[in-house]
Formats: structure tokens, sequence, C-alpha cells
């Protein structure tokens, strides 16, 4: 564990990340190698069979640390958001199922980690779910587009990515943004009881069957991240 605003619980075959920086669980880097030190740690035990990712009451994030995106240095935002892009490829491949405890909000790079999760429970609660990236002027990286056309059904992409739509309660549903929805103070224990039955899965079958499914995504957001620096003008 290398950032406070992360700690790690563990629940039989279970590892649960909570996370919770007491405001808006923004994705410094810190946060980002936190996240990815857990899953590294759960894939590395054989005893450790899924994940869950929980954010604290009203939030699971509203992306990324806001700091670094607009404190002008455009090296530290280029290395914050391929950072992210990682995380978000990490999570959609993991060798384990990773299970979101969506406790609230999930705006921007905060949707996209909740987009990531193999199952997405969410808080029944008037909260934001989605990306305004447009809306601030700003254009959505391939990464971004890439997960964001697997999950979400295609009208709500289309929603999401030209118009800066964000969703709520049952509308975040059935748009694919979250599987289910439950009370919220149900939905960690839905996640943890879901993840509990996952970790029964057989790993290798699991990891395969996942990979042959998610390779062309995953080879795209990689080729997104790589190109991370051009989009900037970096390169």
């Amino acid at each position: 564990m290398t950032e406070q605003h992360v700690t790690l619980e563990r629940l039989d075959n279970v590892l649960v990340v909570h996370l919770d920086d007491g405001k808006a669980n923004a994705l410094s880097n810190a946060m980002i190698n936190s996240i990815t030190d857990a899953i590294d740690q759960a894939e590395a035990d054989d005893t450790i069979g899924a994940v869950v990712l929980h954010g604290h009451p009203g939030k699971f994030s509203a992306g990324f640390d806001l700091n670094v995106m607009r404190g002008g240095d455009i090296s530290a935002v280029v290395g914050l958001v391929s950072d992210g892009g990682d995380l978000v490829r990490r999570i959609y491949g993991s060798s384990v199922p990773v299970v979101a405890a969506c406790t609230g909000h999930a705006l921007a790079a905060g949707a996209l980690i909740l987009l990531a999760c193999d199952l997405r429970i969410g808080a029944d609660i008037d909260c934001k779910i989605g990306l305004n990236e447009v809306a601030i002027g700003m254009v959505l990286p391939y990464p971004a587009l890439e997960v964001m056309r697997l999950r979400l059904t295609p009208s709500a992409y289309q929603q999401a990515v030209g118009l800066a739509k964000v969703f709520f309660g049952e509308t975040a549903l059935a748009a694919g943004w979250v599987d289910e929805i439950d009370m919220p103070d149900m939905v960690l224990s839905r996640a943890i009881e879901a993840a509990g039955e996952f970790a029964t899965l057989q790993a290798g079958a699991h990891l395969a069957s996942k990979i042959r499914a998610r390779q062309p995504a995953l080879d795209a957001i990689k080729a997104g991240i790589d190109n991370i620096h051009t989009e900037f003008g970096l390169s």
C-alpha cells in the first residue's frame, strides 16, 4: 500500500480496495499506483480470487486530480492521463475478476475505472455518472472511447461522447454504466458477495476467456495510450 487514501481489507478470498481521500477520490498518480499495486497483489496471491473497488459514501471517483490537470505542466498532465489509461487497461485485462462498489458520483476518469470493472454495483441515489470532457472543451482520448464503446449501449455511447451526457440511477443502469443498482448501504456487501462467487471460478479459464473477448479492445486502448503524447503535442 503506497497511498494513505487507499486501504486494503482481506475477506476470505476477496481483496477489498477502499478508496477514500475524504473528498472526491481524485485519481492522483499515487492513488493510481496504489490501485495498481493492489491488483498486482491479488494476481500474485493464489488465495485471492477477486477484487472489489469501493468508494466512500457519495463518491466513487470524480476523475483525475485537478491540481495536476489545471496546474499548467503539460508533461505532468500527459503522465497522469497515461497512467490513468494504463490503470483502465490493467483492470479490464486483470487475471482476477474486479467488482466495482460504486457508492456515488463516478465522473471523467472515475467513470472509466467503473466501466473497466467486470461487474459494477451502483448505489440507488441521485449521483452523476459520465464524462464531461466535451462540456469543458476537451476531446475524449482514444482509450476512453474504446472502453466506453464496449460497455455502453450504442445510444448512450453517442450521447456520452458527443454531448457529455451525465447519467443517473436507472438511466445509468439502462445505459450500461452499471450492471446492478442497490440501496446505498447494501452496495459494498453486494459487491463482496458477487466477488466471493467469482473467486470460485477456475482462474485460467476466466483469464483466457476474458482475453479472447477483450484482446482487440486491450490492444486499441494500449495504442491510444501510446499516442497520448502526440495528442498533447509533445512528440
